[in-house]
């Protein structure tokens, strides 16, 4: 499967070529357009139970689309809800930990359920990130640029700001000792510690939203 990934990273978009017999695995309403040769079937993958679990728990659509090219080769382009960048990674029966939202597609060989974060839940996104694991590659995107740090120790981001990391690195909550980080709600930081690969994005949807909140259309009594 050759692949390229168009406009990035303000409007990234993700562009599939598959080879006849080939598939690729999407997020449901991501399609943008394909070739007439694309084959395309809905399914929950992994059943009624896994598909209400990455609806409910990690914010993943219910049902996923399996693309695959017949009588010849064929292009699906695909992009995500949210403006912003675009990662390809490669799992080689191993893992990656992604937060809700942040699939968008991947190879067959790539499994996707909902994985338990504790507490953190409280505080930011939701109680569960999405654990993808198998074998093959697997594009995840951002709301904004996404920035790769390599971890070696301690490493601290800003609520919502994280997309994913590798399993090896461990993390907790932790808080800003500031009045004025009390006071303007964006105290809660997580401490990632360990070795390895952790992807942040630029941009947090949560200020977005704070910020668009007292524009919005009210509607007078």
């Amino acid at each position: 499967m050759n692949y390229e990934i168009l406009c990035n990273p303000a409007y990234s978009l993700l562009e599939v070529n598959l080879a006849e017999g080939e598939t690729v695995v999407a997020e449901s309403g991501a399609m943008a357009w394909m070739s007439s040769n694309i084959h395309t079937e809905t399914t929950t993958r992994g059943g009624f139970l896994s598909g209400l679990k990455r609806k409910l728990l990690t914010g993943e659509s219910f049902f996923q689309n399996t693309y695959s090219a017949e009588r010849g080769p064929g292009t699906v382009a695909l992009a995500p809800g949210c403006p912003g960048d675009i990662m390809a990674y490669e799992l080689d029966d191993s893992e990656l930990i992604l937060e809700k939202g942040a699939y968008l597609a991947s190879e067959e060989g790539v499994k996707c359920d909902s994985k338990w974060q504790g507490l953190r839940g409280l505080f930011n996104e939701g109680l569960y990130a999405l654990r993808c694991t198998g074998n093959g590659l697997m594009f995840f995107c951002a709301y904004g640029d996404i920035q790769e740090v390599e971890v070696d120790g301690v490493y601290v981001v800003d609520n919502g700001y994280a997309v994913a990391w590798e399993p090896t690195l461990q993390f907790k909550l932790t808080k800003a000792r500031k009045i004025r980080s009390f006071l303007f709600s964006d105290q809660i930081m997580l401490r990632y510690e360990g070795r390895g690969k952790l992807w942040i994005q630029s941009r947090s949807p949560r200020a977005f939203a704070n910020w668009v909140h007292p524009f919005r259309p009210v509607q007078s009594n």
